[in-house]
């Protein structure tokens, strides 16, 4: 058994393709029509192929209960980038208990996508501080060896 990819149902597969490639940078790789491929391994699948599939119309949209999740490295230019669209947000930047900057907002279809900064960028943004690798690591709750190899 072998994990391929997440594949989201989408009601609209140019809007879709269209949100993917601007906001995040994203762009298509495999184009079967009404199944898209996307940089990362993304899958999207068109509505009305999705319901076929499972033999019902009952299909939801906007439950909440999953994301898509990206990691930039760059967390402050991807912030500012952010402010140039109309997007409905779950919430705005915050930062959690280990220090990692994030954000979530729905994509057309109200998927959740969270970005997060890169968790390496997050440690030699605290070492930047002038925090010590030990403290880092107590800050991040990550082992110091995680410290130690954002170092080099």
């Amino acid at each position: 058994m072998k994990f391929k990819s997440p594949m989201l149902v989408v009601a609209d597969m140019d809007q879709a393709v269209a949100f993917y490639e601007k906001v995040l940078g994203l762009h298509v790789v495999m184009d079967f029509g009404a199944n898209k491929t996307l940089t990362g391994g993304l899958c999207l699948q068109t509505l009305e192929t999705w319901k076929a599939f499972i033999g019902t119309n009952a299909v939801a949209f906007g439950g909440n209960n999953a994301e898509i999740y990206f990691e930039e490295d760059d967390f402050d230019r991807f912030a500012e980038k952010l402010t140039r669209f109309d997007l409905e947000y779950v919430h705005p930047i915050r930062e959690h208990a280990w220090g990692q900057r994030v954000v979530r907002f729905y994509d057309p279809d109200r998927h959740i996508v969270e970005v997060g900064e890169n968790m390496k960028a997050v440690c030699r943004r605290f070492l930047n501080s002038g925090m010590t690798p030990e403290q880092v690591a107590e800050r991040m709750d990550v082992p110091i060896k995680f410290v130690s190899a954002c170092m080099r």
